[in-house]
């Protein structure tokens, strides 16, 4: 059996359940409590010593990085397959999942940061924020939520991940603008699995639009995405009415300042 460790609303957690899904797989799950540090536990860390989620156990070997555990589940079970037919498709599906790696992943953690969870530490005691900070372990992470806590949608960080928004958006409606149905053609892969619940993390804080409002080919892809039933067993089914309101009225609240530093951004460009 499957045993997938997860926390509550977790991007990278979904990108698995939407794998999961669309392969028609069955699993255990563990939820770690991430305000209560248990990511931490010397047990936890023996799985992942990053002390981060998703972490998918599987016959006694421990797999874990999102984008790893998606590759795996396709290769290691039967089912409709994720990967492009092609190795050209597979290299373009690949960078896909670099470009939510390597930027979109850290672009959301700040912005979702600026909007909801830095509210949630401002209600903390000063001791726990500091023991919150402490227990990250990398210091440029650190840095980054000391900043995006301080700052809102003021740190540079934030404007680094508005800027990356802006490139993936930009890259994905020119990709698609040959009428492919799905990002690496007409077959759906892990590449349109990787960006999805990013895409919903923005809709859901009431932001998506001030990127895609004039990309008509990337809310077409969006219909599409949100469409198809893994989206909603794996994504919008997970998520309560209390949740939803919370993302829309704490990404609302930013919103006017998240379309003026994109427009500042667009402005260094000109």
């Amino acid at each position: 059996m499957l045993q997938l460790y997860t926390a509550r609303n977790s991007i990278c957690t979904q990108k698995v359940f939407l794998t999961l899904h669309e392969k028609k797989l069955a699993w255990d799950q563990k939820i770690i409590d991430l305000f209560k540090n248990e990511q931490y536990d010397p047990e936890y860390l023996k799985l992942n010593p990053k002390g981060v989620v998703p972490t998918l156990v599987h016959e006694g070997e421990s797999i874990v990085e999102s984008t790893l555990i998606c590759e795996y589940l396709d290769e290691a079970f039967p089912g409709p397959a994720l990967q492009a037919a092609t190795p050209a498709g597979r290299a373009h599906m690949r960078l896909w999942s670099k470009f939510i790696d390597e930027g979109i992943f850290e672009a959301t953690r700040e912005i979702s940061f600026s909007a909801m969870f830095r509210e949630r530490m401002k209600n903390m005691t000063e001791e726990q924020r500091q023991t919150r900070f402490r227990n990250v372990g990398d210091p440029e992470r650190r840095a980054r939520y000391i900043s995006t806590y301080e700052e809102g949608v003021e740190s540079v960080y934030v404007f680094q991940g508005i800027a990356s928004y802006e490139k993936m958006f930009k890259a994905m409606e020119s990709d698609l603008a040959d009428g492919r149905t799905w990002i690496c053609g007409e077959r759906f892969t892990l590449g349109d699995i990787n960006l999805m619940p990013f895409v919903a993390r923005l809709e859901y804080l009431d932001l998506l639009s001030v990127w895609i409002a004039d990309r008509p080919r990337v809310q077409a892809w969006w219909a599409r995405a949100k469409a198809r039933p893994s989206f909603v067993d794996a994504i919008a089914g997970k998520l309560t009415g209390d949740e939803m309101a919370a993302m829309k009225s704490h990404g609302g609240a930013i919103r006017e300042r998240v379309a003026q530093r994109r427009a500042e951004y667009l402005a260094q460009l000109a």
